[in-house]
């Protein structure tokens, strides 16, 4: 994967943690933390499959997080560092909110990306008892659904999936 696309990854994932905290504890927080990164590493890869995808993403920017924002409500008016807002992709963010609903919806996004690319994902595609547990909210299907619902046609018509074959 593109060491371009770490930006997006890693502002992906903060904002998927703070809108979905973790569970207390720095336990709960490094396994949601992985869970997290390991869905948006793979929406990443699924979204900029190629080098030039990346190298487009670094020119013209991917868009930032006041539409995710204003669609759930989160505030992060008082966040000094707010600069990481601006390297969030929504369409990233919703495939990750997918995936992290969806954990067979992962093995099949999974399988569609080079294994180089996207890494070890066990932690989101074969979630057990100590992730559910670490990452309740990250992992509520309810919850995730408004921030789904944005792009999961396009994510299902990308991995040949029937919307009512959603598991």
């Amino acid at each position: 994967m593109s060491a371009d696309l770490a930006p997006v990854i890693a502002a992906g994932t903060r904002w998927l943690l703070t809108a979905f905290p973790p569970a207390p504890g720095a336990f709960s927080r490094a396994l949601a933390e992985a869970q997290a990164r390991q869905a948006v590493t793979l929406a990443a890869a699924l979204r900029y499959p190629t080098p030039l995808d990346a190298e487009l993403l670094q020119l013209l920017g991917p868009g930032g997080s006041s539409g995710l924002e204003w669609l759930t409500g989160a505030d992060h008016g008082a966040d000094a560092d707010a600069d990481w807002r601006s390297w969030v992709d929504e369409t990233v963010v919703s495939w990750a909110a997918c995936l992290l609903a969806a954990p067979t919806l992962s093995v099949d996004a999974h399988h569609l990306v080079d294994r180089g690319q996207a890494g070890e994902l066990t932690r989101l595609t074969h979630p057990g008892d100590h992730e559910h547990d670490a990452a309740p909210l990250l992992r509520h299907p309810d919850l995730l659904e408004p921030v789904a619902a944005l792009h999961r046609a396009l994510l299902l018509d990308l991995l040949g999936v029937e919307n009512a074959a959603l598991r």
